[in-house]
């Protein structure tokens, strides 16, 4: 079995003590291939360097985080960004989007980082990761004027409803399912089986958003297991079939 996970943050400092054994145990576990979000200028050699240990294995993206999105550093922050493009090459654009739960004051200037990066996203041909937090109808209004063929990527920790979920695909996005899936509050379990599985990709969003049974502690990306095996309950498949069908749909959006 070998799964891919499309959403972790392994050069967080959350891993500086055990970084190695964490990503030993995911690959171990079946985890064969790691698609590493961007925040900002402050993690990027982070993420090289992470990237030169495990060459085969790690994919980078770049991109600003909508919650370090901030007037007195945005501009220098998306020279970072356009100047890391022109540089080399990452995979996807991200993760980008819109964040209003921790700060509403800077909508307008999300809205402008996320509409940059997608026209970014257009320029090199590459997906979009959409972080989205208390901002679907902002999210979705800026897909609405960016969409076309051009326009694909992945919804990175989907929680909407079913509705938002349909709304999201017909902008040509997968959906990024994760831990959220497993928690009894976390709704997207009731509606997912409706969704059809070519639309979903597995996550973990490490170290964030762990799992049941580990919930409110560290998450890493062996956990992933855990998230397909909710999967293969949810739509009454094998969890073989669940880790090859996701993981065939995160290469359809990446590579």
């Amino acid at each position: 079995m070998q799964l891919i996970d499309t959403h972790t943050h392994l050069y967080s400092e959350a891993f500086d003590e055990d970084q190695d054994v964490i990503i030993q145990r995911a690959i171990d576990a079946g985890v064969q291939t790691f698609y590493i979000p961007a925040i900002d200028s402050e993690y990027t050699e982070r993420m090289f360097s992470l990237e030169k240990m495990y060459p085969d294995r790690m994919r980078l993206m770049m991109g600003l985080h909508p919650t370090h999105v901030k007037s007195e550093s945005y501009k220098e922050e998306m020279a970072h960004v356009i100047a890391q493009l022109e540089q080399r090459s990452f995979v996807a654009i991200g993760e980008i989007g819109i964040d209003l739960y921790w700060d509403k004051s800077t909508l307008a200037l999300q809205q402008q980082a996320f509409r940059t990066q997608i026209q970014l996203a257009k320029k090199y041909k590459l997906p979009i990761v959409i972080h989205c937090r208390d901002a679907f109808d902002e999210v979705f209004e800026v897909l609405e004027s960016e969409k076309g063929e051009e326009l694909f990527g992945i919804f990175h920790c989907f929680t909407g409803t079913k509705e938002e979920a349909f709304k999201a695909i017909s902008y040509n996005m997968k959906l990024g399912i994760g831990g959220v899936a497993t928690f009894k509050n976390g709704k997207i379990d009731q509606f997912l089986a409706e969704i059809s599985l070519e639309h979903i990709v597995l996550e973990t969003d490490a170290p964030y958003l762990s799992p049941v049974p580990y919930r409110g502690k560290r998450n890493e990306s062996s956990y992933l297991v855990l998230v397909a095996e909710k999967l293969a309950t949810i739509y009454n498949r094998s969890l073989a079939e669940i880790a090859q069908i996701t993981s065939a749909n995160a290469l359809a959006v990446f590579e």
